[in-house]
């Protein structure tokens, strides 16, 4: 058992209530996404601000250090704690981040909504990535997911203007779904989910209502995960970093369509699903 971290249990809100007028003249109340900064100091130097929902912010803090490649492991950080009074997160690690002033200098702006960032070259570490040659992904294990994220409860149904990411095992059951203003958030913070319930990637399933960018991909790849779905589509440069990796993507997956870009060799395409079945509203 991994020493964990001690942990404050801060989720905010995820929504806000606000009075508008529609094109009447008719006054209602809807509830729009919440959205708030979170200032992150580690071993009292400040790091970062991230624009979030504050729906997970003890995983999104460790999601985030472990992606951009700060912290090795989770037994690395003493304690997370949050303080919404001041918007700031304090993580305290048991031995320092060493060169942490040269390795947080070069800063590269990923696209994105929210703008998301990664400390360092972008592509470093890719060719080191090594993901699990044998995984295979049913077909039907594709639409399940699917049906799954369309039913699933979420903040996005209520308010709209959020992106939703989530986990799955290998026969399609949910393991985590997180939504927050930027999709790069919600993978860090199912990064820091697998983290601290000791999951490992390399027989689950990325799912991301948002395009899958070079981010999205490095940061699959990171978290061991050989399959990225998304609702949406690619960029070229994400593209070609799941071809790198070995990894497959699949896109524009709605009802029983999708588009698969990379890795084909990887999905398991089963023949009892009839053209009836596979039809396209």
């Amino acid at each position: 058992m991994k020493i964990r971290p001690l942990l404050s249990s801060a989720a905010a809100e995820l929504a806000h209530d606000v009075e508008v007028m529609d094109e009447r003249g008719r006054l209602k109340t809807i509830a729009i996404p919440a959205e708030r900064p979170l200032t992150m100091y580690v071993d009292k130097r400040e790091l970062v601000t991230l624009m979030t929902l504050g729906g997970a912010p003890e995983a999104l803090t460790l999601g985030y250090l472990r992606n951009q490649r700060l912290v090795k492991s989770i037994e690395d950080i003493a304690s997370v704690q949050v303080d919404w009074e001041v918007d700031a997160v304090a993580v305290t690690t048991r031995h320092g981040i060493a060169d942490i002033e040269e390795r947080t200098s070069k800063k590269v702006v990923t696209t994105g909504c929210g703008q998301g960032s990664v400390f360092g070259g972008l592509m470093d570490e890719v060719d080191s990535i090594v993901l699990p040659p044998d995984a295979r992904l049913k077909q039907s294990v594709v639409y399940k997911i699917v049906d799954k994220i369309r039913t699933q409860q979420s903040t996005y149904k209520q308010t709209g203007s959020v992106h939703g990411c989530a986990l799955f095992a290998a026969d399609g059951e949910l393991v985590y779904f997180i939504e927050d203003v930027g999709r790069h958030n919600a993978v860090d913070a199912i990064a820091g989910n697998m983290w601290l319930d000791e999951i490992s990637g390399e027989d689950k399933i990325f799912y991301s209502t948002g395009r899958l960018t070079s981010e999205m991909v490095i940061k699959g790849g990171q978290m061991g995960i050989p399959f990225l779905l998304s609702r949406s589509g690619t960029t070229q440069m994400g593209h070609m970093v799941a071809e790198r990796m070995g990894m497959s993507l699949l896109t524009r997956c709605s009802g029983k369509h999708f588009l698969l870009l990379t890795g084909k060799e990887r999905l398991l395409f089963e023949s009892h699903l009839d053209d009836s079945v596979l039809e396209v509203a």
